[in-house]
């Protein structure tokens, strides 16, 4: 199980997101901040529940209880085919973070030629 740091440290990245970006919208230093993701400092209560509605993530994500992103409470519903949106966030949770990252930039990309 990943610890919350770690998967702070991963969403942070996957939204090509400093220290310093994630600092200044809590509203601490970079130093404390960096202290958090590296373990060195515990995390309070509140900057959890700050950075889930950041990241639009449940706390339950990103305390490692629930390994489901959020979103639609019908994540089990068929999203394409037989494919249910839990087949597709479950799979993305296997990717590295660069490969997440790059999986990022293709959505964006794809949304840009849409429009």
């Amino acid at each position: 199980m990943k610890e919350l740091r770690e998967i702070l440290r991963e969403l942070r990245e996957d939204m090509d997101l400093t220290q310093s970006d994630i600092a200044d919208y809590l509203g601490v230093s970079q130093q404390s901040y960096s202290n958090y993701e590296n373990g060195n400092r515990s995390i309070p209560i509140w900057v959890v529940v700050k950075l889930s509605s950041f990241y639009k993530v449940s706390t339950d994500y990103l305390l490692g209880t629930d390994y489901h992103f959020p979103g639609s409470s019908d994540l089990r519903n068929a999203y394409l085919n037989d494919v249910t949106m839990y087949d597709v966030l479950y799979d993305i949770q296997k990717f590295d973070p660069d490969n997440r990252k790059d999986l990022l930039h293709y959505i964006d990309y794809l949304k840009q030629n849409k429009e």
